[in-house]
């Protein structure tokens, strides 16, 4: 039971107990893990100590509001490795830490118990017991106080008939209960840190996301879209199953340097630009593109979506068109060539004329930071919780530290996607830095290989601990090769994919469900005729869209807790690499889903797949249901070798909810 801590000094020549080799600790203690509200975190370390004495070990932890330790017990694994799990409950920071002491009278009770079933005189041990419960009593409260008193004597009594009763006593849970509580702790070993972990609402964790442009959601031909246009479409999108309606920048574009279509440098009369280069004589990153409607308009739609139980995820791309006011009014934030000019944005050979990245060497860096983070603050006054950060690798580290703990510690609920396509190191410090999610390689992990290597990766190994993966099959900026050539399924597969590994999942919606996969030249990840520089008209009722499967999954994901988190994925082994086949679970082990996917888009395949059965809750030898939930279909399936087919033209996938047999009536099988 937990308990609240008593202050205590230590003389630091007698302690004792080492504390060492703890986790979860991400660089020393330097970054936090994350949770969300009513996870677990299972915590470890190595607690040992000189000679043969016992040990006692407790896990603190307290909210970073509170002053007072909460304790639980750590219990001692092999080879000196203790544990002990606690959960988060509230928003905001959260600090744990350890401490452990030789404990004395658990040392006495063992060696008592020895001596006992040796036949040991024990009358000097009788002795050494009463000193140190009236030890206890001294320190111990009310009722405590006078029992641990009352046992002490009892323990001094010589009379031969007391003895029994003393044996009793001294292996009593009673005792050992009392005597925990008030433990001598003079000497003990506090451990050095406090570890950090941030706590984010549960949308951090689980969740599916829609990306649409709202100029492009008219329903007039020839008419930008408007904030009311996308405030027609939340039915459709809460329809389908999600809970984050993303929109790219909805601020003014600039129109030096404007873009064209397929990102041509020479725009024509009538091209709106990319949402990306941001700012122009209406405004800036504050401000609102006239044609999409006004602050107010804005306002409604995150209210009227957020009754739908949709979240609103706006872009925020710290970056200025060459007519953004910043570049006039602080041009000291901006790079300069020789020549005089600003530097716009490169990645060789491309060239972003129409983009002026800030410069975070600049004399001016607390102006600049001061400035960006008010840009977090106005949209969050406007309602905004949720923001993916575009190139936030681009940007400097300790901007992001700074600037996201400052936001996070007055509103704990936000949350940050890092949009970062970069090295695993800088997508791995991004996420250390305080971004609550990252987009990450999915894209381009296509093979049973990949995918089984890269997942583990995320899901084994300490990365679990700080990195929070949401998986994008497409973005406006990729269409991968796997979606180019395979048709619909393709389309399916990596759909499936994408919701049952990942938590929290994505698409750039209307291309999606329509599939989508002209690419604009041969070789190129980037959509013909994109929406990044041109307002398209999507026909969402298009005979053939995904949007039926797309909405039946989603509704799978809110159905079966196994798939509210990962922590618990495994990966089974099949004899076919075309097939790959993984489960989670719930905590309770009551809900447990078996994927199985076929990797190919063009042909059927089938595989042997040999179960990890621990894994899925089925003992060696029984018979359990594999329910289908995409098509209703049910198998039976024995022991842990069962035979998989699937055709993609029909359906690329499985995603079965496990069911155990939990009884049998009139030769009819029924199953949970």
């Amino acid at each position: 039971m937990a308990k609240k801590t008593v202050s205590n000094t230590s003389d630091g020549k007698k302690i004792r107990v080492i504390i060492s080799g703890v986790a979860p600790e991400i660089e020393a203690g330097s970054f936090p893990i994350k949770r969300t509200i009513g996870e677990k975190v299972d915590t470890e370390a190595d607690i040992f100590t000189d000679s043969h004495d016992a040990i006692s070990a407790v896990l603190r932890y307290r909210r970073e509001s509170e002053a007072t330790w909460v304790e639980v017990p750590m219990e001692a694994q092999a080879n000196d490795r203790w544990t002990a799990t606690f959960e988060v409950r509230e928003l905001g920071n959260t600090y744990y830490s350890f401490l452990a002491w030789v404990d004395h009278f658990k040392s006495w009770r063992r060696d008592f118990e020895k001596k006992i079933k040796a036949g040991v005189d024990i009358t000097i041990d009788l002795l050494v017991g009463a000193q140190l419960v009236e030890d206890a009593a001294k320190h111990a409260k009310g009722t405590d106080s006078k029992q641990l008193h009352a046992w002490a004597a009892e323990f001094r009594d010589k009379s031969a008939e007391m003895r029994e009763h003393q044996i009793r006593l001294a292996l009593d849970e009673s005792l050992t209960q009392t005597m925990f509580r008030y433990p001598d702790r003079r000497f003990a070993t506090h451990y050095g840190k406090e570890l950090r972990v941030v706590v984010d609402p549960v949308l951090a964790r689980f969740g599916a996301w829609y990306e649409f442009f709202p100029r492009s959601m008219s329903s007039v031909p020839g008419r930008h879209g408007t904030f009311k246009d996308c405030e027609a479409q939340l039915q459709r999108v809460s329809a389908m199953g999600f809970d984050v309606l993303y929109f790219p920048p909805i601020h003014p574009i600039g129109r030096s340097f404007r873009k064209g279509k397929n990102n041509n440098p020479q725009c024509q009369p009538g091209e709106v630009g990319s949402p990306w280069a941001i700012g122009a004589a209406e405004g800036g990153h504050k401000s609102i593109l006239p044609e999409l409607g006004t602050l107010e308009d804005f306002r409604k739609l995150v209210t009227r979506a957020r009754t739908m139980k949709i979240e609103i995820a706006l872009d925020i791309a710290f970056q200025c068109a060459p007519d953004h006011p910043h570049v006039s009014q602080h041009p000291e934030w901006f790079k300069k060539r020789p020549d005089g000019t600003i530097q716009y944005a490169e990645n060789p050979p491309k060239k972003y004329q129409d983009i002026y990245p800030f410069d975070f060497e600049t004399e001016d860096a607390t102006g600049l930071w001061v400035e960006l983070k008010s840009v977090f603050d106005f949209w969050i006054e406007q309602g905004v919780t949720i923001f993916r950060v575009d190139n936030p690798h681009t940007k400097a580290f300790p901007f992001w530290e700074w600037c996201i703990n400052a936001l996070k510690k007055e509103h704990p609920e936000l949350i940050f996607l890092s949009e970062a396509f970069t090295r695993p190191k800088v997508m791995y410090r991004l996420a250390k830095l305080g971004y609550t999610q990252s987009y990450n390689y999915f894209p381009w992990r296509n093979t049973k290989e990949e995918l089984t290597e890269y997942f583990t990766e995320l899901t084994k190994t300490e990365v679990r601990e700080y990195f929070r993966a949401n998986l994008w099959p497409n973005t406006p900026d990729i269409l991968p090769h796997s979606l180019q050539t395979g048709g619909k399924p393709a389309f399916a597969t990596r759909l499936v994919l994408a919701a049952t590994l990942g938590a929290s999942y994505g698409i750039y919606g209307p291309a999606y469900e329509l599939c989508d996969n002209t690419p604009r030249d041969a070789g190129a990840e980037e959509y013909l005729n994109s929406e990044k520089y041109e307002i398209k008209r999507w026909d969402l009722n298009t005979a053939g869209n995904l949007t039926d499967v797309i909405s039946k999954v989603n509704q799978i994901r809110k159905d079966n807790p196994a798939l509210h988190s990962n922590g618990s994925l495994e990966f089974h082994p099949t004899d076919n690499d075309q097939i790959i086949v993984y489960s989670k679970a719930s905590e309770d082990h009551e809900n447990v889903i078996l994927t199985v996917v076929n990797l190919d888009p063009h042909h059927t395949h089938s595989s042997w797949v040999q179960l990890h059965l621990e894994h899925i809750g089925i003992e060696a030898g029984q018979r359990f249901q594999v329910h289908d939930l995409l098509t209703g279909a049910r198998y039976l399936w024995q022991g842990a070798r069962n035979y998989v087919e699937l055709n993609p033209q029909f359906i690329p996938a499985h995603i079965f909810r496990v069911r155990r047999r939990i009884r049998s009536e009139q030769d009819l099988d029924y199953y949970r």
